[in-house]
């Protein structure tokens, strides 16, 4: 074939010679369009795949800031142990009974049971709590009729009848150890700290995929985000449960505020703009059982999103109007903006299709070492990030590779239901507290399915299943068109949007059966 190059006249405007073509590929104003947006978000995830790696170099750098004590306290101060619950009837009893069961002179020791729960969580609790009380434990029980600012307007108001100089406090899902106050209360003797943090452990890590996925996720989280914020100097965040307060720290800050769905992120950057300091304990473990129900996991994820997107709107302008340098000014900038990676990654997977069609038109060159390495630096970085936390907390963490890609498609599946409450955050939507559904699951012969509690699907698993559908179209595109480097990115979004619709789906309905036979409400 004998063909005459002709002169681009702009620099979008590409000459492409193909086995059996050659012309002159001239972009309309819609491709220009998709390819402006497609590389604008791409690299805006890029760049938040990038600040992964940076995590990872500052957990390196300063992975041997250890914080020790300063001292003992002595004598030992009254820590105020509060228990904030809601429909918990398949675990509260096992929190109370970890909980009284503290290394912690009984003296010193007070627990308040803050129950807003509707069902018969509150029998139980209550049985729970004079059942301890007869043995000489300083426990009360308190019931709201009413659920007024949610967690947060439940330990507001257990602060204001605590006498404890110290609060510690546990969701229902955990399961505290014995010596957890003995191993952070000391830290405390430094008057400047305002919070010590431990790691949540899992009590049902080997449970399904499910929950080996979660665990990673959350090592993560606390082995590097943590390990590396607080030991480089930068804020960190109270994760609402497995930690301790002082009581000075809480009230100098204005307490807690339930304007946000993560009244524990709001709070601790409002005491740390304060001159608090928070410390993070990744040697002092608190089990705690994880989501085995996907709609639960989702409904978890939602409020994290939602919560940090409604605190970012509240706290951002502050942090950068403090005192603080601006490396600790940056990195709460990428720490309380990071869910809207939620949002641009569903309008980048709507993208990705006619952005492939006319990247492919405009050459190989442009495909491969364009689109590529920024595909990689949003996407990968998910890798090493999850593979070094691992590797820092468990022998066998070679055992882990496996799931990494099934990791990140699972955080691709879930950007549709992340996406949907980060913008309900921005755009000021309230909504509820919905707790996630506990089911008191330890060990692989346990049942979930057969019990009460169940979390709300709504539109998005159909959303999701068709955003796989979509993807599997694109890569039956690829394949017949020969572009066979992007379909290992794009099988990694079909995946975690199947996986994620379809389980939705599936669990949902299977136990919708048995809620009718127990006289509840499927919504």
């Amino acid at each position: 074939m004998i063909s005459v190059e002709v002169p681009a006249k702009s620099p979008f405007q590409k000459f492409v010679e193909t086995d059996n073509l050659a012309y002159l590929y001239d972009p309309s104003a819609f491709d220009l369009f998709i390819i402006v947006a497609y590389f604008g978000v791409l690299s805006i995830l890029a760049l938040y795949g990038i600040h992964r790696y940076m995590m990872v170099y500052l957990y390196y750098k300063y992975r041997h800031n250890v914080w020790k004590p300063q001292g003992t306290l002595d004598p030992l101060p009254v820590v105020t142990v509060q228990l904030p619950i809601y429909n918990e009837m398949y675990v509260v009893e096992r929190l109370i009974d970890a909980v009284c069961e503290l290394d912690y002179p009984r003296e010193l020791l007070e627990i308040q049971v803050l129950d807003d729960s509707t069902d018969e969580t509150r029998f139980i609790a209550r049985n729970c709590v004079e059942k301890h009380r007869a043995l000489g434990y300083n426990i009360s029980y308190h019931h709201r009729r009413h659920r007024r600012g949610y967690k947060a307007g439940a330990l507001e108001e257990g602060l204001s009848r605590s006498s404890g100089a110290f609060i510690a406090i546990f969701d229902a899902d955990f399961l505290p150890l014995p010596d957890m106050l003995r191993k952070t209360i000391h830290f405390f003797t430094d008057p400047k700290v305002g919070m010590v943090q431990v790691r949540w452990g899992h009590l049902n890590r080997d449970y399904s995929f499910l929950t080996r996925v979660q665990s990673i996720l959350l090592d993560g989280h606390f082995i590097l985000e943590h390990g590396a914020r607080n030991r480089s100097g930068r804020f960190f965040n109270f994760n609402g449960t497995a930690g301790i307060w002082r009581r000075e720290a809480i009230e100098s800050a204005g307490g807690w505020e339930h304007d946000t769905l993560t009244e524990d992120l709001d709070l601790s950057y409002r005491a740390q703009l304060l001159g608090w300091k928070f410390i993070f304990l990744p040697e002092v473990v608190s089990p705690a059982e994880i989501p085995v129900d996907i709609n639960s996991f989702k409904s978890q994820q939602n409020r994290w999103a939602k919560g940090s997107a409604q605190t970012c709107k509240k706290i951002l302008f502050r942090v950068f109007c403090s005192r603080y340098d601006w490396r600790i000014k940056l990195e709460a900038f990428f720490h309380l903006t990071a869910n809207i990676s939620y949002p641009l990654m569903v309008v980048l997977s709507l993208l990705l299709f006619p952005a492939l069609i006319i990247r492919f038109h405009q050459g190989w060159f442009e495909l491969l070492f364009l689109d590529l390495p920024l595909f990689i630096a949003a996407t990968l970085s998910v890798s090493s990030f999850y593979i070094v936390s691992q590797k820092e907390i468990y022998p066998d963490w070679k055992s882990t590779v496996k799931y990494l890609p099934f990791l990140m498609a699972v955080g691709i599946g879930l950007s549709v239901s992340n996406a949907k409450a980060v913008l309900e955050g921005i755009f000021g939507l309230r909504s509820s507290f919905l707790r996630t559904p506990k089911f008191c699951i330890q060990s692989a012969s346990d049942s979930w399915d057969q019990k009460k509690y169940r979390a709300r699907i709504g539109w998005v698993p159909f959303l999701e299943v068709s955003l796989g559908l979509y993807f599997t179209c694109m890569i039956g595109y690829a394949f017949s068109n020969a572009i066979y480097g992007p379909i290992p990115f794009l099988i990694l979004f079909q995946t975690g949007y199947l996986y994620t619709g379809l389980l939705s789906l599936y669990q949902a309905f299977k136990k919708i059966p048995l809620l009718f036979q127990k006289g509840d409400s499927p919504a």
